[in-house]
């Protein structure tokens, strides 16, 4: 089933997620409803924060970036297997040159912005059978991860901009928290006080 997207400005994507078991109800539809709902919308990844769950749970499918005619034949193979369940994750380590790519956020349509992250991560996280794994991830499909990961920390890709480009979309993003944009994916406002 596809489920709402949450809108920038709810206060759910500004919380820290907190680990779950394998007891958690219904954990299996919850997941496959979140990667429905990301192929649905075009995404390449979904923390369960978006669709309205403060819980260390996020999908990620790197496959679209394997379409780039620039990369290796090796990186494209790569990306179109990377196909992952994440689960209470913990980064232990970020290393490697930061670079710059051009980020955007089902959360946050239409804004997309240079972020700086770095290039290897080290992941500890459980898979969908709750299989424990640690591993190093890097390239596309660590900036993929680490933006799903910084949603379960309540943090999303704008707040690593500089303030003058934050100041610079601020209201875009009040727009988007109003339901002011069209999207063709069906997505949640927060309620404003009005």
């Amino acid at each position: 089933m596809k489920l709402p997207v949450i809108a920038y400005g709810d206060s759910i994507l500004r919380k820290v997620g907190e680990n779950i078991t394998p007891d958690y109800p219904d954990l299996t539809q919850l997941i496959a409803d979140m990667k429905e709902t990301m192929y649905y919308a075009y995404g390449v990844g979904l923390a369960a924060h978006q669709v309205g769950k403060a819980i260390r749970l996020f999908v990620v499918d790197t496959a679209p970036f394997a379409e780039d005619d620039e990369l290796k034949p090796e990186e494209q193979e790569f990306l179109k297997q990377f196909n992952k369940v994440f689960i209470n994750a913990q980064i232990l380590e970020e290393s490697g040159e930061a670079w710059a790519f051009n980020e955007g956020c089902l959360t946050i349509p239409d804004v997309r912005e240079d972020v700086y992250r770095c290039d290897t991560i080290k992941i500890n996280y459980f898979d969908e059978n709750f299989v424990e794994h640690t591993e190093i991830i890097n390239g596309l499909a660590a900036r993929v991860v680490q933006h799903e990961y910084d949603h379960i920390e309540g943090i999303l890709f704008t707040d690593h901009l500089s303030s003058l480009k934050k100041r610079l979309l601020k209201k875009r993003l009040d727009n988007i928290s109003k339901g002011k944009i069209k999207v063709d994916y069906k997505m949640k406002f927060p309620n404003l006080k009005r």
